[in-house]
């Protein structure tokens, strides 16, 4: 029994690992391309943004989702509807609490496939509307 819980301690922490390491790639893709991080790793009652970062005077919301293979699908094809309104609502919270209502906004993925040491960014700008 104490193998079983210390195996899915080891792949949990492989998971954080991955998304971390994904969300910095992006990270490190946005700004090269000039955008501004605003924050990372937002997280209020409604949710949590994985990175915001503004690029010129738009607010741009970046859902990351790194994976080791396609098996599951390309990553960005891992935001449904429903991870599309989660979002959306947890944007509207970030955009409330800094007093930035009306202010120009947009949804981006980002996809991560890594591979070893390394790792190729896939970047959908404007991905989807709420």
């Amino acid at each position: 029994m104490g193998q079983e819980w210390g195996a899915g301690v080891m792949a949990t922490d492989g998971r954080r690992e991955l998304a971390r390491r994904g969300e910095d790639e992006v990270a490190d893709h946005l700004v090269e391309r000039g955008l501004e991080i605003l924050c990372r790793n937002y997280r209020c009652p409604a949710g949590e943004l994985d990175i915001v970062a503004r690029e010129g005077e738009t607010i741009v919301f970046v859902e990351v989702k790194a994976r080791r293979s396609r098996g599951c699908g390309a990553p960005a094809e891992a935001v449904d509807r429903r991870k599309r309104a989660r979002l959306a609502r947890v944007a509207r919270w970030f955009l409330r609490e800094r007093r930035l209502e009306g202010v120009a906004c947009r949804f981006d993925v980002a996809g991560v496939m890594v591979k070893g040491d390394r790792a190729v960014v896939e970047w959908l700008t404007d991905a989807f509307s709420c």
